[in-house]
């Protein structure tokens, strides 16, 4: 297995001589300029994405980007999104526009309008854009000669005009309309006339036509704040998705509609794994019976293989005196992901919002020598964390969750090969579980913007060297983000991909070089100095509530036996069988087996169809057969029926869970069914 992580993106050089147009240079080297790898924009030295009517002053060369590449895409989406907006402003002219950012698969637009969209209206509008895009509009930048200018221009879009006034203090990635440059708008051109159709404050690039745009639907609205406030006005965000071909479109849709069944939202409440209730608050869920199966389940798997690694327990409270984090360094600087503190008795207390201050105390409590390194702890900690009401999303996205949290406190010698420990129980944990397909994410500093790090050179390099030393020991895929490290250290980050082909940030991991310093975390030597410790960071499952819905989607509810809530539901035929029922019910249960007996009057059809429905991985049938030779006939998920004496299916049974098969779980269905993309 490689140690990183190949791209399908190719460079295309391509020299553009002064007073010429990238587009004409693309032309002139016979790249695609129509189809899924049509060059759509050109990146410049400085790393710049630029249209493809650019005119350099001098002759540059640039790369060609292609529609098909991660930039080209964003590039066709947020060309799609001003199409959007077009429509939009064409159909109800009293629109006024918010923002209109590209997004994973697709793009937004968000509107203030005086009543929300309906689906007849978005068909309306699909079929506006659709006659936008045959008319083969131009996309042409221009550049505002003054604020006053755009002022003027703008009068009559109150949002836009709100994001001039902030220019650069914007989050870049979501705010396409305005940067740290000139003020710059992109006309709608009419190809024939050359009549401005419309206009839209932007940094761009775009395509250079509407004509490029291939395949796109819109798929929903939505209510959204705008900027994210709930102090703000309340806006209607259009969903659309847009891809380089017609079949790449109908892929993503059959994902969707596989993802759409697969929705731990559903399943959870289809299963009565949870609830939410209005009177304990949102983002607060109640884990119901069945939901905490699943929870213990994890959990006292955790424990047990951190047990065999060396872990030690621990309980932390679950408020904190404001000292705490303070010295933590999540105040002031964290203070918007933390709840407003409690007054006690005139001490300023807080929500904890993660274990590791806790922790860290928890070592300082007590000397260390040398000789008790590695330390090792671990905690199933619940923390508590704001999250708008906008961003909540069933138990993947919470105010409240439990984390599978340890951290080891080592010496620099040992810090490599725990980390590597760490990785390999990443993987132990995923294959088991039947996801294959993962990789780590190294987040670095970004050299060019160094002032958001701590300026210890030699404590980043070693950071960097034992994580990236590990790392390739580790003989897992990783790739490289530059920028994306904490400013107290580089991180790494475990990415599954689910089977619905949505990639999930399972968990991050860190060795930490700054935090024993401001703690104060040290061992004794042998040579009888104090030595700092290092700090490994590590949650291989992350959250309860996020893992279990992330499982709760990769089985589809059809958990494996292990896992499952109920793992054998046995169905008499008949009232008089009821008695042996009852024993094979009996010996499961002594045999640590989770079964129910179904003695309801319904018909024996509705009984196996009522626990297939609620994904019971193995029913068991008794009829009188079964009576007179101790036997059962099971009924596994693939609707197969099997006779087995008692004794011998007590013991399948017993395997499957001993050995945490996977037989007859739901994570192949998708490749079974061909779906997904």
């Amino acid at each position: 297995m490689s140690a990183s992580r190949p791209t399908d993106e190719t460079k295309r050089a391509v020299t553009v001589p002064a007073g010429t147009t990238c587009a004409d240079a693309v032309a002139a080297a016979k790249l695609p300029m129509n189809g899924p790898n049509a060059v759509v924009v050109v990146r410049d030295p400085e790393g710049t994405l630029r249209d493809l009517d650019w005119v350099p002053d001098a002759e540059v060369e640039v790369e060609a980007v292609a529609m098909s590449s991660p930039d080209g895409l964003n590039v066709l989406r947020h060309s799609a999104a001003h199409v959007l907006a077009q429509a939009v402003q064409q159909e109800w002219p009293q629109a006024r526009l918010g923002i209109g950012p590209p997004i994973e698969n697709g793009f937004y637009y968000d509107f203030d309008v005086p009543t929300p969209f309906q689906p007849e209206d978005l068909e309306r509008v699909e079929q506006r854009m659709k006659d936008i895009i045959k008319s083969g509009q131009r996309f042409r930048r221009r550049e505002f000669p003054s604020l006053d200018a755009a002022r003027t221009e703008l009068a009559d879009e109150p949002y836009k005009l709100e994001l001039i006034e902030l220019k650069g203090d914007v989050d870049a990635s979501e705010i396409m309309e305005v940067g740290s440059g000139n003020l710059t708008i992109y006309d709608n051109v009419d190809a024939k006339s050359g009549d401005v159709c419309w206009s839209d404050l932007c940094r761009g690039p775009h395509l250079p036509s509407t004509r490029l745009i291939p395949a796109f639907k819109l798929m929903r609205s939505a209510a959204a704040y705008w900027r994210g406030s709930e102090k703000n006005p309340q806006l209607q965000r259009v969903y659309g998705t847009v891809w380089p071909t017609r079949d790449a479109l109908k892929a993503h849709l059959k994902a969707l509609e596989e993802a759409a069944k697969r929705d731990h939202r559903r399943i959870g409440e289809d299963l009565d794994m949870f609830a939410f209730s209005k009177e304990i608050g949102r983002g607060l869920p109640l884990w119901l019976p069945n939901g905490t199966v699943v929870r213990d389940e994890l959990e006292g798997w955790a424990r047990r293989t951190e047990r065999k690694l060396g872990y030690q327990r621990v309980v932390t409270p679950h408020i904190t005196r404001e000292d705490l984090y303070y010295l933590s360094g999540h105040l002031p600087y964290y203070a918007e992901d933390l709840y407003a503190p409690i007054d006690i008795e005139g001490e300023k207390y807080y929500l904890k919002p993660m274990n590791c201050p806790h922790h860290h105390m928890v070592y300082k409590a007590r000397p260390h020598s040398y000789r008790d390194l590695p330390y090792k702890i671990a905690e199933y900690g619940t923390v508590y964390r704001f999250e708008r009401s906008g961003q909540l999303h069933g138990t993947m996205r919470t105010r409240g969750f439990t984390q599978n949290d340890a951290h080891i406190y080592c010496t620099r010698e040992q810090a490599k090969d725990q980390f590597l420990e760490v990785m390999r129980m990443h993987a132990d944990y995923y294959r088991t579980l039947g996801i294959t397909d993962f990789y780590m994410v190294l987040a670095l500093r970004d050299p060019a913007n160094r002032e958001k790090y701590h300026d210890d050179e030699e404590m980043w390099e070693a950071a960097e060297q034992i994580t990236r030393e590990a790392m390739e020991e580790s003989d897992i895929p990783y790739e490289i983000d530059r920028g994306g490290a904490a400013h107290y250290g580089p991180k790494v980050d475990f990415m599954i991909r689910a089977v619905t082909g949505k990639e999930f940030a399972a968990s991050t991991n860190q060795v930490d070089l700054y935090t024993p310093q401001r703690f104060g975390l040290t061992y004794h030597d042998s040579d009888g100095t104090e030595k700092p410790v290092v700090v490994i960071h590590r949650a291989p499952l992350g959250s309860q509530e996020r893992f279990t819905a992330y499982l709760t989607e990769h089985f589809a509810g059809a958990f494996p036996v292990w896992l499952a809530p109920e793992q054998v539901r046995v169905i008499p035929i008949a009232d008089e069988l009821s008695d042996y029922a009852n024993e094979v019910r009996d010996v499961l249960f002594d045999a640590d087996v989770r079964v129910d007996i179904d003695a309801s009057d319904s018909r024996l059809n509705a009984k196996i169809r009522t626990a297939v429905t609620r994904k019971i991985p193995l029913i068991v049938v008794v009829g009188r057969r079964e009576a007179e030779e101790r036997g059962v006939t099971v009924r596994d998920r693939s609707g197969t029926e099997t006779f087995m004496p008692l004794d011998a299916f007590v013991g399948h049974v017993t395997e499957l869970i001993r050995t945490k098969s996977l037989d007859g779980a739901g994570h192949l269905r998708r490749a079974a069914d061909g779906g997904g993309s």
